[in-house]
């Protein structure tokens, strides 16, 4: 009994040796998996922290590029839509309409009514801005009356002309630069003829060296021409074109006008001034600058085509000062009366303008040259309008590529000298 007893007791013992030995096996196998699962949680926990913020930084993101671009597209359509006159640095095609509205709202004192709106839908016409309104305007598509064969040198074609004249019987007289010729087109605008020069550049008489501009005594029957390579003004006689005489000597002349007294004006580029001969003089008097060249109202700066009024009041072409100046007679300063706001395309703004014209209405229109298009300015007025131009440079009927010259006929029609496209334009009044 004993044994069995001892035998069931070492049993009992044993027994309880073993569970008791198990039981931190289990603990340890427990905690394990706890211990892995706890990892498992955390690795989650992780993952999530980090994916979160990055998920909610990338739609952040998209939701701000999405609105930039938004606002992007926004500002362009703003800016593309809305045509003033302090938008028109962006260059591009305008409408007519554009171009009108463009025109109408640099004119504080202009209260537009139906039937000027009404003028606005004719796409060939400009309505002229001023202090009231007026009829004044002029198809928008020009007609090549010289120069329809592009650039060269035979008598349907021109070369870089700078200047020109025409006369009451709508003959143009045109200073071609590039060919050293002055040429008359009258009744065939398909070939001229040759007046003086086309000899090749050289100094003889019958020669020009880059004759800028050209203009006709009306009293002594005679063409004055600006040969500005040779330094001199040359006088030809209708009566005697073989033999022409050296007018005036040592004067680097940019352009040329006549006065109703007949009067000559020559404007000296190197010198910038304009002075005024009369038959007769030796050297002839200053009317404009001849103070060194500058910016200030008694200077200029490579001053070339000039205009004379009814009241000797001489209108210049300030080219380097992007300006147009007028100086009264016998006034020892001039005024600015358009641009002369620094080189730009702005409506208060000109970009090396060559010429300038001035008709019975007192309205200024300019040769805005580097802007390929012609402005119209009224003396007072702190913007001018487009004219003409202004869709980019071209050789198209409504484009314009560096403007060097301008003129009316009798009619009013208005002539402009499209020197890089080596022609003539010529637009005609809208009649009512």
């Amino acid at each position: 009994m004993m044994g069995q007893n001892q035998i069931g007791s070492e049993l009992i013992t044993s027994n309880s040796r073993q569970t008791s030995t198990d039981q931190p096996t289990l603990l340890i196998k427990c905690f394990k998996k706890k211990k892995f699962l706890w990892i498992t949680i955390g690795i989650i926990v992780v993952i999530l922290i980090v994916t979160i913020p990055i998920v909610i930084i990338k739609s952040k993101t998209a939701d701000i590029t999405k609105l930039s671009n938004a606002t992007t597209e926004t500002i362009n359509m703003i800016n593309l839509s809305t045509v003033t006159s302090e938008t028109t640095m962006i260059r591009k095609q305008p409408t007519v309409i554009t171009k009108t509205t463009i025109q109408k709202s640099t004119t504080t004192t202009y209260n537009p009514t139906t039937e000027d709106f009404d003028l606005m839908s004719n796409p060939l016409c400009s309505l002229l801005v001023q202090s009231k309104p007026e009829s004044d305007k002029w198809k928008q598509h020009g007609i090549t009356v010289a120069g329809k064969g592009g650039q060269g040198n035979s008598l349907s074609q021109l070369s870089v002309p700078q200047g020109m004249y025409i006369d009451d019987d709508e003959s143009i007289l045109i200073a071609d630069t590039g060919n050293y010729r002055i040429v008359k087109w009258k009744d065939d605008p398909n070939n001229g003829q040759v007046i003086v020069g086309g000899m090749g550049m050289g100094d003889r008489q019958d020669q020009l060296s880059v004759p800028f501009d050209v203009t006709v005594d009306k009293q002594k029957n005679a063409i004055i021409i600006c040969d500005h390579g040779n330094r001199r003004v040359m006088r030809l006689f209708h009566q005697s074109q073989t033999n022409p005489q050296i007018l005036i000597s040592n004067i680097a002349c940019g352009g040329l006008a006549m006065d109703k007294n007949g009067s000559l004006y020559v404007s000296d580029m190197y010198k910038a001034e304009v002075i005024r001969w009369k038959e007769g003089d030796t050297y002839g008097t200053i009317v404009a600058g001849g103070n060194n060249e500058g910016n200030h109202s008694s200077q200029l700066n490579r001053p070339r085509h000039i205009f004379v009024d009814e009241d000797y009041a001489v209108y210049v072409a300030d080219t380097q000062n992007h300006r147009i100046m007028k100086w009264k007679k016998d006034a020892k300063e001039g005024i600015v009366v358009a641009g002369g706001n620094g080189y730009g395309n702005h409506l208060n703004q000109l970009s090396l303008p060559y010429a300038v014209i001035v008709d019975n209405s007192s309205q200024i229109i300019i040769a805005d040259s580097a802007n390929d298009r012609v402005m119209h300015w009224l003396e007072g007025n702190t913007h001018g309008s487009i004219v003409v131009g202004e869709n980019g440079k071209g050789e198209e009927a409504d484009q314009l590529h560096y403007p060097m010259d301008l003129s009316f006929d009798v009619e009013g029609n208005l002539y402009i000298l499209d020197s890089y496209n080596h022609r003539i334009q010529k637009y005609e009044l809208c009649m009512e």
